[in-house]
């Protein structure tokens, strides 16, 4: 973990230094961490299971040169640490996790964007790079951002994160353009970082990505999305290509008194050349008013059942497309309850809740794995109580870089000058 902890502050830096000279560098450092307490029934085997953990731990600098031209975002994920084996979470799956949600890599972002790189020479058109670790112009925010805590089961095939990525952006008026290369190869581990390359065949660039982003009135943001991810699941790039689609539309704004989010979206990824296709879709809402902040989520999500360890809650990697013994389907509400206040002037936030999730699972059609025999039953339930307490992370979404930086809720703080 010293090594890309070193990188990021060297990195910061060295940007520092060179920026100073011409203008003011504008830095904020925000953190986050959830500590809390699951109970699901069932897990694999029939079981009921109870867990305390501590999720999300986050430790984030931002920094902003030449005229805030220059941004470099950094968030370091301690997650390898704290739920080395993963979250409680019925239903979700990937990075050889099942029915947990994987702690993600200790280096989460570390991109440098230029933004609005033409100034006046494009007129009203603003033109941004982005190259770093970090989220691929893809679907939609990170879950870390959004209110509910529990991930949903269609994470992966809704956001592409934690590559090696080259993007370009540009706005002209209401409407956002970004592409991108990156390397499709997913994280195995914590420390692990993007191949590169793999003996003589590049990894970096072997896989693309679009994204079309609409906003056309205040508040409101529509965006479609379309991948190409070269052997995700299979690290050297012997396994196969996922074709990718995400629509959806969000709202983040006031209505009265209160604060409304919204957002609705379709998914669907397709595998061996569309011998196995996966869809889902989403809808979630919350409603801020005062201190209090209730959530609801809707998601039915289709996702492969693959060959498991002798760990029930992992599958064998690397995974190949023979590993799949079936496709599930997962079909879930979620509807929690928070109370936020702040402390220290407004700079630390908390918010006690209580989250539950309910539903069912069932196959999308006969094969190797039977749902009812595994798990004992078709229904799903699951409980958990915390704490989400922030610093500095008002309104902060996650994964936006380069043409996306200015636009919708970023965070609201001072900057300082150093």
């Amino acid at each position: 973990m010293i090594r890309p902890v070193a990188t990021g502050v060297v990195l910061a830096l060295v940007l520092t230094q060179q920026a100073e000279a011409q203008s003011p560098v504008t830095a904020h450092l925000a953190a986050q961490l959830i500590p809390l307490y699951t109970s699901v029934d069932p897990i694999p085997g029939g079981e009921t299971l109870g867990e305390l953990r501590v999720v999300q731990p986050l430790l984030m600098l931002h920094l902003g040169a030449v005229d805030d031209h220059l941004r470099l975002t950094t968030t370091l994920d301690l997650e390898g640490k704290t739920i080395p084996d993963g979250e409680l979470a019925p239903g979700d799956w990937g990075e050889g996790y099942v029915d947990r949600r994987h702690p993600h890599t200790y280096v989460h972002e570390l991109m440098l964007s230029g933004v609005d790189l033409l100034g006046d020479l494009d007129g009203a058109a603003r033109v941004s790079l982005s190259v770093g670790k970090g989220f691929v112009p893809f679907g939609t925010d990170d879950p870390m951002s959004r209110p509910p805590v529990r991930y949903p089961v269609n994470h992966h095939f809704a956001q592409i994160l934690e590559r090696a990525v080259a993007m370009a952006g540009v706005r002209v008026g209401p409407v956002i353009a970004e592409g991108s290369f990156f390397d499709g190869d997913e994280p195995e581990r914590p420390d692990q970082w993007p191949l590169i390359k793999n003996d003589d065949e590049w990894r970096f660039g072997d896989s693309w990505s679009l994204r079309l982003t609409l906003l056309p009135v205040r508040h409101v943001e529509l965006q479609g999305s379309r991948a190409k991810v070269h052997s995700p699941e299979h690290r050297p790039g012997a396994g196969t290509d996922a074709w990718k689609w995400d629509v959806s539309a969000r709202y983040e704004g006031p209505v009265g008194h209160s604060r409304v989010y919204g957002l609705a979206e379709w998914a669907k990824t397709e595998e061996a050349e569309g011998f196995f296709v996966f869809h889902s879709i989403l809808a979630e809402g919350a409603w801020t008013v005062g201190h209090h902040r209730p959530y609801y989520r809707f998601e039915r999500t289709e996702r492969p059942e693959e060959t498991r360890t002798l760990d029930p809650f992992r599958s064998l990697r690397p995974h190949l497309e023979n590993s799949i013994l079936g496709i599930t389907r997962w079909t879930l509400h979620t509807i929690g309850y928070g109370f936020g206040f702040s402390l220290s002037q407004g700079r630390l936030d908390l918010q006690p809740f209580v989250e539950g999730t309910f539903g069912k699972v069932g196959l999308v059609q006969p094969g190797l794995f039977d749902p009812e025999l595994f798990y004992g039953k078709e229904s799903v339930r699951s409980l958990s109580v915390g704490v989400r307490a922030a610093w500095q992370l008002h309104g902060h979404r996650m994964g936006r870089y380069g043409a996306l930086l200015d636009d919708g809720p970023a965070m609201t703080h001072e900057h300082h000058e150093m």
